[in-house]
C-alpha cells in the first residue's frame, strides 16, 4: 500500500492525500509536479527513475473498507533537499535516457 507521504523531499511543499501535484517514484519518493519537471528533470535523485503522478486514495469508503478513513497517509516528512552536484553527475551518467530506458 502507497505510504502517501506528506510532503515534498526538496522543497517541503505540502502533498495532502488528495494533491494533483504529488509526483512518486517506483520507490514511493515523493516530489511536488514543479521540482519533478524545473529541479529534478523527471529524474529521481535517490534512484534514478522516472515519476509518475501520485494515485489518490479515495477520501470516502465507498467499498470494502478501501480509504483514507481504514488507510490514513503518512504524516512523517522526508525533507532531504536536492545535492545539485550529485544529481548534475547522475543525469550526465544518464545521458538524457527516458525513464523507460533507464
Amino acid at each position: 500500500m502507497l505510504e502517501l507521504r506528506p510532503t515534498c523531499e526538496h522543497c517541503n511543499t505540502p502533498l495532502p492525500p488528495d494533491s494533483l501535484e504529488a509526483r512518486i517514484c517506483t520507490y514511493e519518493c515523493t516530489f511536488c509536479a514543479t521540482c519533478v519537471d524545473t529541479i529534478l528533470l523527471n529524474t529521481c535523485p535517490n534512484c534514478g527513475g522516472g515519476f509518475v503522478p501520485r494515485p489518490i486514495r479515495p477520501a470516502k469508503n465507498w467499498k470494502g473498507d478501501n480509504f483514507l478513513g481504514a488507510h490514513p497517509a503518512s504524516t512523517k516528512v522526508r525533507h532531504r533537499p536536492l545535492n545539485q552536484e550529485a544529481h548534475a553527475k547522475l543525469l550526465a551518467a544518464q545521458g538524457g535516457l527516458p525513464p523507460e530506458k533507464r
